[in-house]
This record gives structure tokens, sequence and C-alpha cells, in this order.
């Protein structure tokens, strides 16, 4: 009898727990929010690289710079160097390069309307490795 009654007990005390206990529902697919055409994620362009006119790779994004106002003043662009030894770093600001989603054409600025990603897929800039590598040097 008093297991039985421990039983009850027991029941009684946990199920006030048990109902307090809310789930929040789950958001469908199109209520959840989803990357706008021009927006990227600043953490996402980082290491995306960077080519010229002539397809070649000359540089990846490395950083990015933010104003006090919170606007973006530049994107700092490694050029040459080994496993990080001997880069040259430029600050270029973000309609010098034109962004990309797909491997031969550009868009300034934008990402497709169908992307569901937030960072584009390349930067694309009409200059040549050694003439990046001439630009001044960014210092941290």
């Amino acid at each position: 009898m008093r297991l039985i009654s421990a039983a009850l007990l027991a029941c009684v005390l946990v199920s006030p727990m048990a109902t307090a206990q809310t789930t929040t529902p789950n958001r469908s697919a199109a209520e959840a929010p989803s990357s706008a055409t021009g927006q990227w994620r600043a953490s996402k362009l980082v290491g995306v690289d960077i080519y010229n006119e002539q397809n070649e790779n000359i540089g990846e994004v490395n950083d990015v710079i933010i104003d006090t106002s919170g606007k973006i003043d530049g994107v700092i662009v490694s050029a040459g160097g080994f496993l990080g030894m001997g880069e040259h770093h430029i600050m270029m600001k973000l309609d010098q390069i034109k962004f990309s989603n797909k491997a031969g054409t550009t868009s300034a600025g934008s990402t497709s309307s169908d992307s569901k990603q937030w960072y584009p897929d390349r930067g694309t800039v009409d200059l040549t490795k050694d003439q990046l590598k001439a630009m001044p040097q960014f210092k941290y």
C-alpha cells in the first residue's frame, strides 16, 4: 500500500512540472528568415577568392572593415604570399569588386534572386596580380 501511495504522490508532484513546459511552434520554411538580394554575411565574405578579368585567382578577401556608423568601409584583399607569409594586404571599396555566384558572370553587389546563399562565390576586379601588389599596403 505504501508503494502505491508513494508512486501516486510522485506522479502528482511531477505533473505540474510537465504541464508547465511549453513548446515553441515550429516555423515553416515560408516564415523562416531568408537571405535578401544583395545581403551577405560579413563572416562569409572572408575567404572569397578574387579573380581578374582573365579568370586568374589573384587573391582573397581577408577581412571586412566597418566604419563607426556601421557601414562597410571596404574589404581587405590579400595577394601573393605562401601559407600566410609575405602576403600583401590592400583595402578595396566594395564597388571596386564585382561579386557573383557563378564563374564567368558578375553582378555588382547582388546575388541571384533564387539563391539562398548569404555570400558570393567569387569576386572579380579589373587588375592583375602585379597591379594589386603595387597598391598601397593596408596596415593593421
